[in-house]
């Protein structure tokens, strides 16, 4: 039972660590890509663009009309996938 502790100890910060770097920056050329787009499908303002889980997504971004919408986006076509508003 000795040695399970420290490998549950291991397994649990490799864990968090791992979680810890889901969220990642986009380069700024992508970054720069995915902001016209949204300025192009109306979109006026935004908190955070960031890569998670495969998908690009948009937290609090502001329509012309001032709804705020959560978005997910394709990485390849920066297509939206997913628009949940908030």
């Amino acid at each position: 039972m000795r040695l399970a502790t420290p490998l549950l100890a291991l397994t649990f910060a490799l864990g968090l660590a791992t979680a810890a770097q889901a969220d990642e920056k986009l380069p700024p050329d992508q970054q720069a890509k995915v902001e016209a787009m949204l300025k192009q499908e109306g979109f006026t303002k935004w908190k955070e663009i960031e890569l998670d889980d495969g998908m690009i997504e948009v937290d609090d971004a502001i329509d012309a009309s001032g709804k705020q919408f959560d978005l997910k986006l394709d990485p390849k076509t920066l297509a939206i996938v997913k628009r949940k508003a908030e």
